[in-house]
């Protein structure tokens, strides 16, 4: 039997795979990059993605002083400051001190995922607003031109963990094109709960704390499920919950209620037993 009662699920990224959403979206901002350097945005976009940029999945970006950051996974703390070719912004750092770090999606960014990647590198070449692009690829992500790549053996999992634990879905994107990919993904009516609109990181410990508080669970009673290790995966561990980072980058952090797997298909197998 699951002996954990509620699990709070991530949707994009985390409940259905592939990347090329995001080299659309890529495409659809280069667009507004201005023409002199649309050749070093996406030299600089490609490095990223291979993980040769100061850029990367787990740091943050301040735009305000074009500076990348390292933060400590679990005290949300700046650790380091550099800038665009990778030397180091002490003066920037030492704004940051020992304070957590506050994303707010548009000053200070949490690099959490590939969607942030082409957003930092647009910005860095002079795009304003990054919005209208991401909103054009959802849209295309909604069109017969695009497929999204399904988890086998998905549903039935979901199914099996219903019926044994309260099962949350809780995602940034909105609640049309959350009903819409449920439904292309064959997952409609799988959760107790669905949160749209949640704003991950800044209000990942409100609706944690809700959640908890609504279903009566202990913290270690809880297990978040997701992609992006800002947005999901720390603030659970702070708040003493158990998490499933999904990512098949370098593994982040140390902790005994941490585990890193690659995909979906790798902890649903280990949690097979559970089922039986």
């Amino acid at each position: 039997m699951v002996k954990e009662k509620l699990f709070i699920f991530d949707l994009d990224g985390t409940l259905y795979e592939g990347t090329d959403h995001f080299d659309y979206y890529a495409k659809r901002l280069l667009l507004d990059v201005p023409k002199e350097s649309h050749e070093a945005y996406w030299k600089d976009y490609e490095r990223m993605k291979a993980g040769e940029h100061p850029v990367s999945i787990g740091k943050a970006y301040d735009s305000k002083n074009d500076a990348i950051l390292t933060v400590d996974p679990m005290t949300l703390t700046v650790v380091e400051a550099v800038d665009w070719e990778g030397n180091s912004l002490k003066d920037v750092e030492e704004q940051y001190g020992e304070q957590q770090i506050q994303f707010d999606f548009k000053n200070v960014i949490a690099i959490g995922d590939g969607w942030w990647l082409p957003c930092a590198c647009a910005i860095h070449y002079g795009v304003k607003e990054c919005y209208p692009r991401y909103v054009e690829t959802k849209d295309y992500m909604s069109s017969d031109a695009f497929e999204l790549e399904k988890i086998p053996g998905l549903a039935p999992f979901l199914k099996n963990l219903k019926d044994q634990a309260t099962v949350v879905l809780l995602t940034n994107s909105d609640e049309d094109d959350v009903a819409r990919l449920l439904r292309e993904l064959e997952l409609t009516g799988l959760f107790h709960e669905v949160v749209t609109s949640a704003q991950k990181p800044t209000k990942t410990k409100h609706y944690f704390e809700e959640l908890v508080k609504k279903y009566n669970v202990e913290g270690n009673q809880v297990v978040s499920i997701g992609d992006n290790f800002i947005n999901e995966i720390a603030p659970a561990l702070l708040m003493g919950m158990k998490a499933v980072y999904i990512s098949d980058h370098a593994k982040v952090a140390d902790h005994h209620d941490l585990m890193q797997v690659k995909n979906m298909t790798e902890w649903m197998e280990q949690m097979k037993p559970l089922f039986k």
